[in-house]
């Protein structure tokens, strides 16, 4: 059974231990080299970032995300020992970790460091499809000749080259398609090198819950749960047919999945479909100014994450949610694409302004979609307001400033609301 040294790269007939270091770090599978999809998923990403850049962190739980109103967006593995988990509301997870450090995301350090990861996947190969900042999926198929390696060799390479020079961490998970590359990259999480051959999917698969299918949700295992399915095995019972019929194209997709199926290709070309940003308040507020000094850096930051992908929205929509969790959401769609921060704010505050005040309200967001490229946006003249053209030129003139200068180099006034 072939294996492979983590740390020094050896290949070796079969071992528990590396022969040529001694090392535990070592992966063993029958088709090591004869697989070629691969998940690469980030080891605690904002948390591990934190703790790379704040060397005082390294033994404490930390967890990224807002106040104690808000939730959390990531923890690090001594916090999830203790519970944690992501999109848990900060309350609750300080309860179960009162020792916790939380520290506001800094979106800026994360971007960052994905793009060196990135740019170290893309020597590896083209052919990479990146589901967020922290995780992708690989197709490696045809790279071995070029690298004198398989796959798993340079991948790896790739974990110890992240570690070495970004001083993050990754799981890896190398399988026969993108569904089971995914399910390989949780199994042993963290620093976990996994592989799911496709002579032992059945078997793998079998009495595994339906809850690993990435897409399914708490309501729709409910849903599956109704219907007897808890588990691979519950699926393979129905008929592909009676599927469709129960759950639409969910229940196609599953009836494939249940054979560890999956044709989809990986694919480097999967387009963006929306940007937004919200936030949520430490306290419920119905204070317009506070609102509209929120509304201001969200449209800010959205217009940031637009600039930084060169694209534009033509639709730009705002999210309200009250004391008691309902939600307003309003929608407007532009004659043009905008990535400008004046018109996302100056749209998103009219949408506010027909809404009325109906807080106090917990959440704010805004965003933009129905995305296009930005080549020919925000030029065309606006009658109704012949100012815009000149707060647009303002807007890129202070964009230069910035890059040059740093985030903070201008601000408006009503950013300090």
């Amino acid at each position: 059974m072939p294996a492979l040294c983590r740390d020094c790269m050896t290949q070796f007939p079969s071992g528990r231990r590396c022969p040529a270091c001694a090392s535990p770090r070592v992966v063993n599978h029958a088709e090591l080299y004869d697989l070629s999809i691969a998940h690469m998923d980030c080891d605690a990403f904002y948390a591990s970032v934190e703790k790379r850049d704040d060397p005082s962190l390294s033994d404490k739980p930390v967890i990224i995300g807002g106040g104690r109103r808000g939730v959390v967006s990531t923890a690090c593995y001594v916090a999830r020992i203790r519970g944690v988990r992501s999109a848990m509301p900060m309350f609750q997870a300080l309860k179960l970790c009162p020792n916790a450090v939380i520290i506001k995301p800094r979106m800026e350090a994360y971007v960052e460091a994905s793009r060196a990861i990135r740019k170290m996947m893309e020597d590896l190969t083209p052919a990479i499809e990146p589901l967020s900042l922290d995780e992708a999926f690989m197709d490696l198929r045809g790279t071995a000749r070029l690298h004198g390696a398989p796959p798993a060799v340079m991948l790896a390479r790739l974990i110890k080259r992240m570690r070495d020079e970004l001083g993050l961490t990754g799981s890896i998970g190398l399988s026969h398609n993108k569904f089971l590359a995914k399910v390989a990259s949780d199994l042993n999480k963290p620093h976990g090198f996994s592989v799911i051959g496709a002579a032992e999917t059945d078997d793998f698969l079998r009495d595994k819950p339906v809850g690993m299918i990435w897409g399914v949700g708490a309501v729709t295992k409910v849903a599956l749960e109704k219907a007897g399915i808890r588990t691979f095995t519950d699926l393979l019972r129905w008929d592909r047919a009676d599927l469709t019929v129960r759950f639409g194209s969910m229940g196609e997709r599953l009836w494939h999945l249940a054979r560890g199926q999956d044709h989809r290709r990986v694919s480097a070309h999967e387009p963006v479909k929306s940007i937004s940003k919200e936030t949520t308040f430490n306290d419920d507020t119905s204070d317009l100014e506070i609102l509209d000094g929120h509304l201001w850096r969200l449209a800010e930051q959205v217009s940031d994450r637009a600039k930084a992908k060169d694209l534009a929205g033509r639709v730009v929509t705002l999210k309200l949610k009250r004391t008691d969790h309902s939600t307003i959401t309003r929608r407007v769609t532009l004659h043009d694409g905008t990535q400008m921060a004046d018109v996302v704010y100056r749209t998103a505050r009219a949408l506010f302004d027909q809404v009325g005040n109906q807080g106090p309200y917990r959440l704010l967001g805004c965003g933009l979609s129905h995305l296009i490229s930005a080549e020919g946006a925000d030029w065309s003249n606006d009658l109704l307001d012949p100012d815009a053209n000149k707060r647009s030129a303002a807007e890129r003139a202070t964009d230069k400033i910035r890059e040059k200068f740093g985030s903070d180099a201008i601000l408006k006034g009503r950013a300090l609301r």
